[in-house]
């Protein structure tokens, strides 16, 4: 398990935009990420806005003169979406294909067809999981909502034996696997392998989400018996096309990016020798950029003309996905913005400097924060894009594996005990008929539990690699 030292206090190279001591840079902190929280809850500022605003905060308060605190502000955002923005785009890309052609629903009726009623929880964490890997998680829910209330109806499931399988499958998918937005950026900041993080992160997934599904879904069965809301069954995206792609070559064309990136991961590790050929031409046919690029145009193909999409449709289809993302793209990026606001103002360097001497290792610590930023923010993404940032130089002295968990203890951090200030709350909420008190017993008990069991993982993982 990897633990804090004193040679990490070198690892912060960057020169801070103030000399303020620490107790000032504390409550330089604890001001920005208050503001952040005010505005985001109480008065209902969009979460964008609010970063910005909370930076300015954390400048001013560290003692920062105003136009350095812009200055990293505007660097972090545009390095962070320089980073990202262009993978959340072909991942939504990839997404929207796979939900127009009637690729999702296939995978989902041909799961749910060669499952018997036991397996049914079972099914329904693997559909979600395989569908939950190229999409955001919203998308995913509205995906699979009509899937969740259909089976409970037809088969006369507790609503929550089926749902929260499906939630928990989404939710680590959102968490810890790449290419979603939070893990990207995390991968980033601590300079983590890409490829080490994705397989490690399949690894530390498969338990947890079992856990926090199709094990947990029992209890959550027996503490809230509901049915199928009725006026909550929407039309499903394949009722209106003739036809649709077939489930091997639809799951292949999910999975294609996965297998290129983790490919690179393995080449790396048997070649190890950046001069050979090999090794340069899957770093590049391993990078996301390219894996999701090549994912997108096989989709295209295999799913867009599959379901008899026009060459002009899929255009539309492409040109539809990437409006929604517009906002999600700011967030990440104002995240980032905040992320290099505290990293300019030397915080990484008082967290190290503070925890020295404490015997706590670097992963615990690592989920402790983004914990921390979840329950005060809400938002998953803005939770490990700061706690990656204050925590990055802590990877400086780890090994390749090591970086790697410290990005899945964020991730495992930033999905814990979602409640009232969380949008995903409010969309579970709502599309399952639930009032607030059931849905605290059932999906932020699930959130926490993926958080706990995965934060488990890690550190078992940290024991033996």
């Amino acid at each position: 398990m990897t633990h804090l030292s004193v040679e990490m206090l070198a690892a912060d190279a960057t020169e801070p935009i103030t000399s303020a001591g620490h107790a000032q840079l504390g409550i330089a902190v604890l001001a920005g990420i208050a503001v952040i929280v005010l505005l985001i809850t109480k008065f209902k500022l969009h979460a964008f806005l609010s970063l910005i605003i909370g930076s300015l905060v954390l400048g001013a308060v560290a003692g920062a003169p105003l136009d350095k605190a812009i200055t990293s502000f505007s660097t972090g955002l545009g390095t962070t979406v320089a980073g990202t923005g262009v993978l959340i785009a072909l991942g939504a890309v990839l997404g929207r294909l796979l939900a127009d052609s009637g690729g999702a629903d296939q995978i989902v009726d041909t799961i749910l067809a060669r499952s018997s009623r036991r397996a049914m929880p079972w099914a329904m964490v693997l559909i979600a999981g395989i569908v939950g890997l190229p999409i955001f998680f919203e998308v995913g829910i509205v995906l699979l909502i009509p899937v969740v209330l259909l089976v409970a109806k037809r088969g006369n499931f507790s609503l929550m034996r089926i749902g929260i399988p499906a939630l928990a499958g989404l939710s680590v998918m959102h968490g810890l696997i790449p290419p979603h937005p939070g893990p990207l950026v995390a991968i980033d900041a601590v300079k983590a392998n890409l490829g080490v993080t994705l397989a490690l992160g399949v690894v530390v997934a498969i338990p947890t989400a079992i856990i926090a599904g199709p094990v947990f879904s029992r209890y959550a069965a027996r503490w809230v018996d509901i049915q199928p809301p009725e006026k909550m069954v929407p039309e499903r995206a394949s009722d209106d096309l003739e036809k649709r792609p077939g489930f091997g070559i639809t799951v292949a064309t999910v999975l294609l990016p996965v297998v290129m990136m983790l490919a690179k991961a393995l080449v790396d590790i048997v070649v190890d020798d950046p001069e050979q050929t090999v090794q340069r031409v899957f770093d590049v046919i391993g990078s996301p950029l390219i894996a999701l690029l090549t994912a997108v145009l096989v989709a295209m193909f295999t799913l867009g003309r599959a379901a008899g999409f026009t060459r002009g449709r899929i255009a539309v289809t492409v040109e539809k996905s990437l409006g929604p993302i517009a906002g999600v793209v700011l967030i990440v990026g104002a995240g980032g913005g905040f992320k290099q606001t505290l990293v300019d103002a030397g915080v990484g360097q008082m967290i190290l400097d503070v925890s020295k001497g404490w015997n706590i290792s670097a992963l615990l610590l690592a989920w402790l924060i983004a914990v921390a930023i979840r329950l005060a923010t809400g938002s998953a993404t803005v939770a490990t894009i700061s706690a990656a940032g204050l925590v990055g130089p802590l990877a400086a002295d780890m090994s390749t594996t090591h970086a790697a968990l410290l990005v899945l203890a964020i991730g495992c951090g930033s999905l814990f005990f979602s409640h009232v200030n969380d949008a995903g709350f409010w969309l579970v909420k709502e599309y399952f008929g639930m009032n607030v008190g059931q849905t605290l017993k059932t999906w932020s008990v699930m959130e926490t539990l993926i958080s706990v069991v995965g934060i488990g993982c890690v550190l078992l993982l940290s024991l033996v690699l």
